[in-house]
């Protein structure tokens, strides 16, 4: 089997869409923004990205109940391609886990 396994720590940044498809699956879809400080050939190196992140089945209403934006999250998963409406391929995480990281309040 092939290794595809995503790990990545953000803020929620675009409100949550709920929809429900013509099969009757349920699905979430958000935007996680990251940004965090990385090593890179001995130099620490500014990274940041912006991941469109779908949870589907079951599991995703009680997952993504209490996912608002601004919240703080880690997200586990896998990545695959998604052809949107303009026939562009983008990226997206498909969560399996997703925890609400303690803002420590």
């Amino acid at each position: 089997m092939m290794a595809n396994r995503l790990m990545l720590s953000g803020t929620v940044c675009k409100t949550p869409i709920r929809k429900v498809s013509p099969s009757g699956i349920t699905h979430c879809q958000f935007v996680l923004e990251h940004r965090s400080v990385q090593e890179e050939a001995g130099f620490a190196r500014q990274a940041w990205c912006r991941v469109p992140v779908v949870v589907s089945g079951k599991t995703s209403n009680q997952i993504t109940h209490r996912i608002t934006v601004g919240e703080q999250i880690t997200v586990h998963g896998f990545i695959s391609s998604h052809q949107g409406r303009n026939g562009l391929s983008k990226m997206v995480l498909h969560a399996e886990q997703i925890d609400l990281i303690d803002s420590g309040d």
